[in-house]
């Protein structure tokens, strides 16, 4: 039996044996990095736990892959930022004492309740703010 393997064992075999071996090793480590790397962009706090995880063949690397946050710190941060600037945009029309309800730069009255929100120029009946002193549209001087 031992003849047959020494047969089967041909230099040409060794060297696909150890070089599948070698490429096994290398996805390993590769993959050990990739789960310290990814962990540190997805913000996660212990990412250098993950990292050590990661080093359990295969278990490490597919609870990662389950565990992860579903997007990056960066994406996170971008979003958060986009919601405080519509929020913000939203704002600065402003809300209806009465109601709530959001009102728009050029709404002169609440379309819900029929508040009155802004002031009216006398002469164009555009809306003025209530601070203004002059219509900005005309030049009439609001009392």
């Amino acid at each position: 039996m031992s003849k047959y393997i020494e047969e089967l064992m041909s230099p040409q075999l060794m060297i696909a044996v150890y070089g599948f071996i070698a490429f096994i090793v290398a996805l390993y480590l590769l993959s050990v990095v990739y789960v310290f790397i990814d962990a540190k962009r997805r913000g996660i706090q212990a990412f250098w736990a993950w990292g050590l995880l990661a080093l359990v063949p295969f278990v490490g690397l597919i609870a990662y892959i389950v565990m992860r946050p579903g997007s990056y710190a960066l994406d996170r941060e971008e979003q958060e930022l986009d919601m405080a600037l519509r929020e913000r945009q939203l704002a600065q029309y402003g809300s209806c004492p009465n109601c709530g309800t959001t009102i728009e730069k050029d709404f002169i009255v609440c379309p819900v309740c029929n508040t009155q929100v802004r002031n009216v120029c006398p002469t164009c009946k555009k809306p003025l703010e209530a601070h203004w002193k002059v219509c900005p549209y005309c030049r009439t001087h609001i009392q």
